[in-house]
């Protein structure tokens, strides 16, 4: 087992797509972890240019959660999102 490393955790108040958080959520619960330790692990991974290793089994749960919560979003749509409530301004 590798070494573990302490570090200090804060609240964060992160806005984030629905959608998006829907299928994130039901992937930590799927995966047996916490939302934070989830997006830890994502980050950290991007951070150095690799991408997360989901094996093919999760790479279905999560075709299967995107489906159920109607998450059409890609990596294409990530600086072009927009509050939908900015039209009204």
């Amino acid at each position: 087992m590798a070494e573990t490393i302490r570090i200090e955790r804060v609240q964060t108040g992160v806005r984030m797509e629905k959608r998006l958080v829907k299928v994130l959520k039901g992937l930590a619960e799927y995966l047996d972890i916490s939302l934070g330790d989830l997006l830890e692990g994502i980050c950290l991974h991007a951070f150095e240019g690799k991408s997360p290793t989901f094996g093919e089994e999760t790479l279905g749960k999560i075709a299967a959660l995107k489906a159920v919560y109607g998450l059409d979003l890609d990596a294409r749509a990530s600086h072009r999102l927009r509050e939908a409530d900015d039209d009204e301004r």
